[in-house]
């Protein structure tokens, strides 16, 4: 699958006002709420205004709150698209809403979780077919709801590691590089996020065949994610990411450690 044109949020804005309606009469806050089904308040808020696709296990849940009706599970069946993100990773993003560990992987850019406005238009900026502005917008702001995750879940461990050639390219200009740069520095300092960076003096290691994600879910179950030009991979077969795993966890061992990536960013920054 490919992307398309922009899409339409209105199927999510629906949604979420159908939860709201429920919620709101069945006497619940949305903190009470989020309680039950186990998802944080600024999660519900996201889904009740239309801003997060609902994760299967949210409507699940909430189906069972509001009395198994059916009528919450009809509705999440006409959410067929998510507003800003690729159709190839849409899966993906709602399995991050809930995962437990997320690793990943990449040599092309900086991840999404961790990009900064400027650095994201800079991509957006260079693609083909080319984006217009309210394209471009709708991706952005499909890029910063997902970066919520990484204050909205500090109980998920988050592991990336990072090329060092991808801060080398400047993508953007020097200022743009600096800020994501002090970006991505502030965001190594967050007790549950690590970041790694792989040296260019490291002539070779376990990860060379590509990117790759891997997240654990809260029932325990690893999947992974690979993604090319264009489409995504996704991954369930335990043997696969057996194979993922052991190569990631070499790719840990042939990266700098945590406070040598950091040195290392902050040496690059001054440099800048």
């Amino acid at each position: 699958m490919v992307d398309g044109e922009p899409e339409s949020s209105d199927s999510l804005r629906t949604f979420g006002a159908v939860v709201q309606g429920l919620r709101e009469h069945a006497g619940l806050s949305r903190e009470e709420f989020g309680e039950l089904v186990r998802f944080s308040k600024h999660t519900v808020a996201s889904v009740e205004l239309g801003r997060r696709m609902p994760d299967p296990e949210f409507v699940t849940r909430a189906e069972e709150v509001f009395g198994k009706t059916g009528a919450l599970r009809k509705a999440a069946g006409c959410l067929e698209r998510q507003p800003g993100l690729a159709a190839w990773f849409r899966r993906w993003a709602q399995l991050e809403q809930v995962a437990i560990t997320l690793y990943t992987y990449e040599c092309r850019m900086i991840p999404g979780l961790l990009q900064t406005e400027a650095y994201a238009r800079a991509l957006f900026a260079n693609q083909l077919p080319p984006l217009d502005d309210a394209q471009i917008d709708q991706r952005w702001a499909a890029r910063a709801e997902r970066q919520k995750l990484l204050g909205d879940r500090p109980n998920t461990a988050f592991n990336f590691i990072l090329e060092e050639h991808v801060f080398l390219r400047r993508t953007g200009g020097v200022e743009v590089t600096r800020e994501l740069i002090d970006h991505v520095l502030e965001i190594a300092e967050l007790r549950n996020v690590e970041i790694q960076v792989m040296p260019m003096t490291q002539g070779a290691h376990a990860g060379l065949a590509g990117p790759m994600q891997l997240l654990e879910t809260p029932e325990n179950r690893w999947l992974a994610y690979n993604e090319g030009q264009r489409g995504g991979q996704f991954i369930s077969d335990p043997k696969e990411i057996s194979v993922l795993h052991r190569r990631y966890a070499r790719m840990r061992s042939q990266a700098l450690t945590l406070e040598d990536s950091v040195s290392l960013l902050q040496r690059m920054r001054g440099d800048l």
